[in-house]
C-alpha cells in the first residue's frame, strides 16, 4: 500500500498525470491569435462586386469549426452504423463530405436568424444547436428525440429551424414565407433556405423566386450542389448546370461549399445583402456527399469509388481546415487529436442515449402539434379516442 502511494505521488510531483500532460503540451506550443488565407472567388451574376477573396481565421474559432465539422462527419456515420443495426427505420439521407456547408452559414448569420432546409438536414440541426444526443434519438424514434420522436431523419426542428421537409423543394416557399413573416415584423432578421440542385428543377423553387424578388424578401435561397441529386448527375438533369443564375431576375453566385472559409464570407456577403433591403439573393454551393442519396443507394452505380476517394484526397473539408490551421500555427497536431477523442466519445455516449431512451407513449401522440396550449381535443383515427394538444 505504502508503494502504490508513494508511487502515485512521485507521478503527482513529476507531472505524469492525464490532465497536467496535456496543460504542458498546450503550453509548449506558440500558437498564432489568427491567420489569414486567400479563398477561391465566387462567381457572380447580377452583382457588381462580391464577397472578399481573403479571409482571417482566428484560432478559437477554426477550433470551433474544426470541432463542429468533426461532429457533424462523426455524426452521420454513426447514423450510417445504427441504421445497418435497424435502429433506425424509414428514410435517412446523410450529408457526411458536406460539413462545411452547415458550419460556414452558420457561422455567416445570427442565432436570430432562420433556416429551413430539405430532408438532408442533421449537419443543419447540428449547426443550429441541437445536441447529438436529441438528434440521433430523434433518429431512433425515441421521447429524448429533438421533435419527440415523432419525426425522425426527415422531420427536424429546432428555435429558428423549420425542418426537414419531405417533400422535394417544398421548403422553398416555406421558406419565403418565413423571410415574408421577417419582413412583415422588421426585425431585420433573413431566412436561409436550402434545396438541392435536383429541387432546382422543382417549379415551386422558381415560384418562391418570384414571390421573393416581387415582394424583396429578405431570403437567401442556397443551392446545395453535390452533383448527383437522387442518382442523376446534374448535367444528365439540367439543361443549365450553373445554378446560381436560376433565379434569373435574382442575382446569384456560386461559391466554394468544401471551403468553410469561402461558405463564411460568401453567406456574410449574402445576408447583408438581404438585410439591406435589396430583396432575395441566390447562392450555389458546390460540394460533395459520400455516402448515396439514401441509405437505400449504395451510392456507386453512377459514379465510381476513385472519384469518391478523389474528392476525399483532394477537397474533404475537414482535412482542408485542418492543414490551414497546422500549416499557420492556429493548432498543433496533438491538440486536433485530442478534440478527435471528444468528439468521438460525444457521439458514442448519444448513440448509447439513442438505442436505450423509451420511445413516445400513444397517449402523447396528439401532443407538440401547436407551439402553445389550444382548448380543443386533436381527433384521431378513432372517433372514441381524443388526444388533447400539449405544447
Amino acid at each position: 500500500m505504502r508503494k502504490m502511494l508513494a508511487a502515485f505521488v512521485s507521478r503527482v510531483l513529476t507531472g505524469v498525470t492525464q490532465k497536467p500532460a496535456r496543460r504542458v503540451l498546450v503550453a509548449s506550443c506558440n500558437y498564432s491569435k489568427d491567420a489569414t488565407f486567400e479563398i477561391r472567388n465566387c462567381d457572380l451574376y447580377r452583382l457588381e462586386g462580391g464577397p472578399p477573396v481573403t479571409a482571417v481565421l482566428t484560432r478559437e474559432d477554426g477550433l470551433k469549426y474544426h470541432r463542429m465539422m468533426l461532429a457533424v462527419r462523426r455524426l452521420e456515420l454513426k447514423a450510417d452504423q445504427l441504421y445497418k443495426q435497424k435502429f433506425i427505420r424509414g428514410f435517412c439521407h446523410l450529408c457526411d463530405g458536406q460539413e462545411a456547408c452547415c458550419v460556414g452559414l452558420e457561422a455567416g448569420i445570427n442565432p436570430s436568424d432562420h433556416v429551413i432546409t430539405s430532408y438532408r438536414a442533421h449537419g443543419i440541426c447540428y449547426t443550429r444547436g441541437l445536441t447529438a444526443r436529441s438528434i440521433l434519438a430523434e433518429l431512433t424514434g425515441r421521447r429524448g428525440g429533438c421533435a419527440k420522436g415523432k419525426g425522425g431523419s426527415m422531420h427536424m426542428y429546432a428555435k429558428n429551424f423549420y425542418g426537414g421537409n419531405g417533400i422535394v423543394g417544398a421548403q422553398g416557399p416555406l421558406g419565403a414565407g418565413v423571410a415574408l413573416a421577417c419582413k412583415y415584423k422588421g426585425n431585420s432578421e433573413i431566412c436561409l433556405t436550402l434545396y438541392g440542385d435536383g429541387a432546382a428543377n422543382q417549379g415551386q423553387i422558381a415560384e418562391a423566386f418570384n414571390m421573393a424578388a416581387l415582394w424583396k424578401l429578405p431570403c437567401v435561397f442556397i443551392c446545395e450542389n453535390n452533383r448527383y441529386a437522387m442518382g442523376t448527375a446534374v448535367e444528365r438533369a439540367a439543361a443549365s448546370t450553373d445554378y446560381y443564375k436560376r433565379g434569373n431576375f435574382i442575382p446569384g453566385l456560386r461559391v466554394d461549399g468544401m471551403d468553410v472559409l469561402c461558405v463564411r464570407e460568401a453567406t456574410k456577403f449574402a445576408a447583408d445583402y438581404c438585410r439591406s433591403g435589396k430583396g432575395p439573393i441566390l447562392m450555389e454551393l458546390q460540394t460533395y456527399r459520400y455516402h448515396g442519396h439514401s441509405m437505400s443507394d449504395p451510392g456507386i452505380s453512377y459514379r465510381t469509388r476513385e472519384e469518391i476517394q478523389d474528392v476525399r484526397s483532394k477537397s474533404d473539408p475537414i482535412k482542408l481546415l485542418k492543414d490551414k490551421m497546422i500549416n499557420s500555427k492556429l493548432a498543433c497536431v496533438e491538440e486536433l487529436k485530442e478534440i478527435e477523442v471528444e468528439v468521438r466519445k460525444e457521439i458514442d455516449d448519444a448513440a448509447q442515449f439513442a438505442t436505450t431512451d423509451p420511445e413516445p407513449p400513444l397517449e402523447e401522440l396528439g401532443h407538440h402539434i401547436y407551439s402553445d396550449n389550444p382548448s380543443f381535443e386533436v381527433r384521431g383515427a378513432n372517433p372514441w379516442i381524443k388526444f388533447k394538444s400539449l405544447s
